[in-house]
């Protein structure tokens, strides 16, 4: 529904209604400690929550609200439920984590019989040429509602474990109905259940992703797409307190630093003292910092 009451148009592809469900249940233990406090779809990218991302850009294709799109969560779901709101259906798995494919599948009633875009809350994605949600609409075009569409980026090595079709999964799929119903209720991933299944009947498709991708999994790739959500240069909340010299570095709202910053991180409310000079880290709160070295090649090395 629109804020008005009225009832949002169906999105469609190829005839298909299509519906998304964003996974924002995993732990994020690579992640860990930030990820201790904050769920890792949560952790702020440019200021801005991995989740709030994603939902953002599925906005962008007219995917909104409870009736269209869904949030599952686990670790932490607290956290994530009250971050969510009424903004989206909201799935909580309980006994930890369901895994992509036991996720999707106890979503099973409220998807009731839509094709789905599948994204992952840690997905970092900046289209530099489009606004958010254009750069995927490409799964969705000319879609036959009966096909896998996975979003990837050419794999650095295209016979390498885990490549689809010589590509590299970059955050989103797009599944048919008539795979996603008889998913199991249990612990499972779409790479098994759903992907390559779909794809030894070559009934898998890759559509080329032509912008900035990191999964944010680490520490150095979650400093690398913060660098990158900056422009490679400062991005400082308008509500924080910065006396100290930033270079790189994304500074949260009600921060305060009175240190020096290079290639950093500084979340919300957290704190640089006089005579620090934070690097290639992460600083949560006033007692946590996360070393974060940036990789060596790829937008973190900017």
């Amino acid at each position: 529904m629109t804020a008005d009451g009225a009832r949002r148009p169906a999105v469609r592809s190829g005839g298909v209604e299509v519906c998304a469900v964003v996974l924002a249940a995993g732990e994020g233990t690579r992640l860990r400690p930030l990820t201790e406090r904050v769920p890792k779809a949560l952790c702020p990218v440019g200021n801005v929550a991995l989740l709030d991302r994603a939902l953002a850009r599925l906005a962008g294709l007219g995917l909104a609200g409870p009736d269209r799109v869904a949030v599952n969560a686990s670790y932490l779901a607290d956290q994530v439920v009250r971050h969510v709101g009424e903004r989206a259906h909201r799935s909580v798995e309980p006994d930890g984590p369901l895994g992509t494919a036991g996720g999707v599948a106890k979503l099973r009633d409220w998807i009731g019989g839509r094709g789905v875009l599948v994204g992952n809350a840690d997905a970092y994605l900046a289209d530099e040429t489009a606004p958010p949600g254009p750069d995927i609409a490409a799964l969705l075009r000319d879609w036959d509602g009966e096909t896998v569409r996975l979003l990837g980026q050419p794999a650095a090595d295209p016979t390498a474990p885990g490549t689809f079709d010589g590509h590299v999964f970059t955050g989103f799929s797009l599944l048919p109905w008539r795979l996603v119903r008889d998913l199991p209720v249990e612990f499972g991933d779409l790479v098994r259940a759903v992907w390559r299944p779909a794809e030894a009947a070559g009934a898998l498709t890759v559509v080329p992703y032509p912008g900035t991708f990191l999964d944010t999994g680490t520490p150095g790739d979650y400093l690398a797409a913060n660098r990158h959500a900056a422009g490679g240069g400062n991005l400082v909340d308008p509500t924080a307190t910065v006396t100290g010299r930033c270079r790189e570095s994304v500074v949260g709202a009600g921060a305060v630093v009175h240190g020096d910053l290079t290639r950093a991180v500084v979340w919300r409310g957290a704190a640089v003292h006089s005579g620090e000079h934070l690097c290639d880290a992460v600083r949560a709160g006033g007692d946590l910092t996360v070393a974060a070295t940036p990789p060596l090649t790829g937008p973190g090395s900017l």
